[in-house]
């Protein structure tokens, strides 16, 4: 049975992954900081005969990360790491002349050291394994936006240290993914009082990283939708 770990799975896109995962009989170590909805995916796999252990905290606090590494060591194996939590900023988006410097350093605290910081510690199962390891990343991270620059220069960091760790680990596949827009409580903040109905459910992105992680691709940076449907 393969085992994964996949954080910030209480609500959007991790969600739709660990679900999706947990049916087709992946055992999962799942994170969130919000209690309540992390429970609610854990019961729902639960309810369906997943093994899911749900672990309640913020990735970037080392006291988590060192719990989820103890929680996928019980498994004995991690095949796929699925660093998903990320930070927005302050909402709405400010350009970067009136950018708070505390509120930059958190967001690259989530989206840049965190995600490095528990890779060093599940480094050692996944080339055991010749796991899977997928970033997820935006656009925003090699596109210009207005307003996207906290967020977007996390995200440009976080797909270089991706692609230096495929140079370094050959062994592992290493992918940085794209999921494009999305109707999700993040991408909402990003655009307060907008209506983002007409973006696509998170659930609907997930067929195409599944068939990325089965494909044998190379290791690299991929958006959903270039991936063959």
């Amino acid at each position: 049975m393969p085992v994964a770990i996949v954080t910030g799975a209480s609500r959007g896109l991790g969600r739709a992954i660990a679900v999706d995962l947990a049916r087709d009989g992946w055992s999962l170590v799942i994170d969130g900081r919000t209690k309540g909805p992390l429970m609610a995916v854990r019961d729902a796999i639960a309810a369906n005969g997943g093994t899911v252990d749900a672990i309640v905290g913020d990735v970037a606090d080392v006291a988590h990360r060192d719990a989820l590494l103890r929680a996928v060591t019980k498994l004995g194996s991690l095949d796929l790491l699925v660093s998903n939590a990320s930070a927005l900023g302050p909402s709405p988006l400010p350009p970067l002349e009136r950018f708070p410097l505390a509120a930059l350093r958190d967001v690259y605290e989530v989206n840049v050291f965190a995600p490095l910081a528990l890779l060093q510690l599940t480094l050692p199962l996944l080339r055991r394994s010749s796991g899977i390891v997928v970033a997820v990343s935006s656009d925003a991270a090699v596109e210009a936006y207005e307003g996207w620059g906290g967020y977007g220069s996390s995200k440009a960091a976080l797909d270089q240290l991706h692609r230096v760790l495929a140079v370094e680990e050959p062994g592992v596949r290493v992918y940085v993914f794209d999921p494009g827009d999305m109707r999700t409580e993040m991408h909402q903040a990003a655009f307060p009082g907008e209506d983002i109905s007409d973006r696509p459910m998170p659930e609907s992105v997930v067929p195409a990283l599944r068939q990325l992680l089965e494909s044998g691709r190379a290791s690299g940076r991929v958006r959903a939708s270039e991936v063959p449907s």
